[in-house]
């Protein structure tokens, strides 16, 4: 157990529910938010029970952003109402992309600014199709924040990214969709269910080291120029993985039509030589 103001968690079975919560601040992104979802994750990921994380935001929005608490001196780094402690907690964890646990955000309302950038990190997005979303830095006298800059023309092409982020203009949860920043969209009364439903097939039917694996290589790739290189440490890989018992198991299950019993440990059954 540890002690939580801003987030609350639940688990359901093999799948950990985070729910930003700050109901009445509309969510909105704090340092100490951001601390305590780093020792939510960090605790989640080195538990071999705990196969998928659902993140989503009590009342009818996500987050609002960051907390204008601060005034004009608000991104000044000058005044930090929550201490400068969680800040240094914040960024010395280890980044949401470099855990081994799937990470799905199911973004029930409107996510602007960090509230938006947070959910990039993570691995999954389910959007309620009339979210308001945008990346609005510059709307804010602000450059994006984290590595949007380096991320999102990767994943949705250099010119929609340019779009979204240089007006920092709002959009639809259905345009995300569209444009490739979220997975599914989804009524609003469904996108949390929709999520979990997504950890649940996670959870119960992927092999967690295999799994672990193919998150931290897809991951790694986008930063590799060497394309054979890539290709033959997955090939490396892929033989790792066709020696370990789940291989057999997975092959077994399906063929006997049972549901699988991984046992190999997202943790501690790892090959050496994953990036």
């Amino acid at each position: 157990a540890m002690e939580l103001e801003q987030i609350r968690t639940e688990r359901r079975g093999p799948v950990l529910l985070v729910t930003l919560d700050r109901p009445t601040a509309m969510n909105a992104w704090t340092w100490q938010m951001s601390a305590e979802l780093s020792r939510v994750f960090g605790a989640a990921d080195e538990d071999d029970e705990v196969r998928a994380i659902v993140v989503t935001g009590a009342g009818r929005v996500f987050c609002a952003g960051a907390d204008l608490g601060g005034g004009g001196e608000t991104f000044s780094g000058a005044s930090r109402a929550i201490g400068p402690d969680y800040a240094k907690e914040a960024r010395s964890a280890t980044p949401a992309h470099r855990l081994k646990t799937p990470i799905i955000a199911a973004i029930n309302g409107s996510a602007v600014g960090a509230g938006l950038t947070m959910t990039m990190e993570w691995d999954l997005r389910v959007v309620a199709e009339d979210a308001k979303l945008g990346f609005v830095f510059n709307r804010r006298g602000i450059m994006p924040d984290a590595d949007l800059l380096w991320l999102i023309p990767r994943m949705i092409g250099y010119g929609n990214a340019m779009d979204v982020l240089l007006t920092g203009r709002i959009f639809t949860g259905a345009e995300a969709k569209a444009l490739g920043l979220a997975h599914r969209s989804t009524p609003r009364d469904e996108v949390l269910e929709t999520a979990l439903e997504m950890a649940r097939d996670i959870a119960e039917n992927t092999a967690p080291a295999s799994a672990a694996i193919t998150k931290r290589l897809m991951y790694d790739f986008l930063t590799r120029s060497d394309r054979a290189e890539a290709s033959r440490l997955q090939s490396e890989l892929f033989g790792w993985t066709g020696r370990q018992a789940d291989a057999r198991e997975g092959v077994m299950a399906f063929l006997e039509k049972r549901a699988p019993a991984w046992t190999l440990s997202k943790s501690r059954d790892l090959p050496d030589n994953l990036p």
